[in-house]
């Protein structure tokens, strides 16, 4: 089982956390920190609240007003900033989350920091309270951050606007009009980094949930101006695809209504634990005249602890097929527990989504 993250902020790195307050902060009393980190709730402290603690002991250990406190911040990161983390430096997220809890007053100067912080570690989270206080002034600033020389500062400039930001507070603002994220996109488009352009990609497909026909008006206008506005739409339009959007079908060469033949759909288990793989396979023939374009998916319905069915659809993949041509499908379906995803015991379904269209349901059961 891969190592929970929240344990990776662990001796290693308070270690090379006293080291590098040593040279920076040679005043900062290391041991009254680590005493505070150190509380009776630490052990069940989960990532996001250990980093919160961390920035919280460090604050009440510096014992000083936030203007001044945040420049032995900053001096701490440009320290550790002299060498590459290792994976045990996601204990710095705590200076993001440092600004967020102590810096919403002082919005000039959170600005400035979050600036040099989210070059070491991304300050996505803790922006977005600025939004939420400050919108016209952040989004200017994003704007602004959107032709930083740093690409890390670039992807901020995105990351940290979009509507629907996974683990994060919404934007209720973006959710119901997106106008101000929509320039800070068009500076992105092309950027040479793709980590920027996959966070440009996932901030038009938390668009699109709310505001579809702004996502497929972006879609038409950036087809074919480049492989990366091809891949950035494509990819921000995922949503859109899974609901089988006749626009963006047409956008991209789908045919909603194929001939084709959907034949040898079967599960080798009618029965699977939890942790264990479902395995199925199936058989399409294009019966179309001509090649066509298959968007082929699966979709499970999975039983609930309320006893309803919740429909979860995954992709397959994308392929041209010429007339009368046939593909054997294999895949797996994993019922292993994640944080994401707990699974019940109880009946199950699954089907093969073909250009939109949902075949008939195969039941099984987990136990």
């Amino acid at each position: 089982m891969a190592e929970l993250l929240k344990n990776l902020i662990n001796d290693e790195f308070f270690e090379h956390l006293r080291i590098k307050t040593a040279i920076s902060l040679p005043d900062f009393n290391y041991s009254k920190f680590i005493n505070l980190v150190y509380d009776k709730e630490w052990e069940k402290r989960e990532l996001k609240d250990r980093t919160k603690h961390i920035a919280s002991s460090f604050h009440f250990t510096i014992n000083e007003d936030y203007p001044k406190s945040i420049k032995k911040i900053l001096s701490l990161l440009k320290e550790v900033k002299k060498e590459p983390l290792t994976k045990n430096g996601l204990g710095y997220l705590f200076f993001s989350e440092y600004v967020e809890k102590f810096g919403l007053e002082h919005f000039e100067i959170s600005i400035k920091a979050i600036e040099e912080i989210t070059q070491l570690m991304s300050c996505e989270f803790s922006i977005r309270q600025f939004i939420l206080r400050y919108e016209k002034e952040t989004m200017e600033q994003m704007l602004k951050w959107s032709k930083h020389t740093s690409y890390h500062v670039r992807r901020l400039s995105s990351e940290g606007c979009r509507p629907r930001l996974p683990w994060s507070v919404a934007i209720p603002n973006f959710k119901k009009d997106p106008q101000l994220i929509l320039p800070i996109l068009e500076n992105l488009k092309n950027d040479e980094y793709e980590f920027v352009r996959k966070s440009v990609a996932n901030n038009l497909n938390d668009i699109s949930k709310d505001n579809p026909e702004i996502v497929i008006n972006i879609a038409k206008k950036w087809q074919g101006v480049s492989e990366n506005t091809d891949w950035i739409i494509k990819h921000g339009c995922r949503t859109l695809l899974k609901k089988a959007d006749s626009e963006i079908y047409t956008l991209f060469g789908i045919n909603e209504n194929p001939n084709y033949k959907l034949e040898n759909f079967e599960i080798t288990k009618p029965k699977v634990k939890i942790g264990e793989k479902l395995p199925f396979s199936f058989t399409l023939t294009n019966m179309n005249n001509n090649s066509t374009n298959f968007r082929l998916e699966y979709v499970v319905y999975y039983l609930k602890a309320n006893g309803k069915h919740s429909k979860k659809l995954f992709k397959i993949m994308e392929k041209d097929l010429n007339s009368l041509e046939s593909i054997e499908v294999k895949r797996e379906q994993s019922f292993q527990n994640f944080t994401t995803r707990k699974h019940y015991k109880g009946e199950h379904k699954i089907g093969i989504v073909t250009n939109g269209k949902e075949s008939e349901l195969i039941c099984f059961e987990v136990i």
